[in-house]
């Protein structure tokens, strides 16, 4: 889940190109409106949303009883949001630019938990 579409374009399709299957959102309200999360191996999850903290999303899933990982992303990396992301729990935080190779390792590493 990013803000910015180019962003979530090329996600989705590094990550199909390795195998994982995409469900691809702009908004946390368009994530929690879809609601099934049964299959769900990891969420990929920007830190910096339109109008809501991924953070404070994650926390939200949390709270309705989704345990799958989260990786998140950020482009604006900082001692503050690296700290809470990992608080929350997180099973990686990954710089933009990050390459390919760091997000397709977080997410193998989602599959194995």
């Amino acid at each position: 889940m990013d803000d910015d579409p180019s962003m979530r374009t090329s996600m989705s399709r590094l990550l199909r190109e390795h195998g994982f299957l995409t469900a691809l959102f702009e908004s946390s309200s368009a994530l929690l409106t879809c609601g099934n999360f049964d299959n769900v191996l990891c969420f990929v999850i920007d830190i910096n949303l339109n109008g809501k903290s991924g953070i404070d999303l994650r926390q939200e899933l949390a709270g309705a009883g989704v345990t799958a990982p989260v990786i998140y992303i950020t482009g604006n990396d900082s001692a503050a949001s690296r700290a809470a992301a990992i608080a929350s729990g997180c099973l990686a935080y990954l710089t933009k630019p990050f390459t390919a190779r760091s997000l397709i390792d977080s997410v193998e590493r989602a599959g194995i938990m």
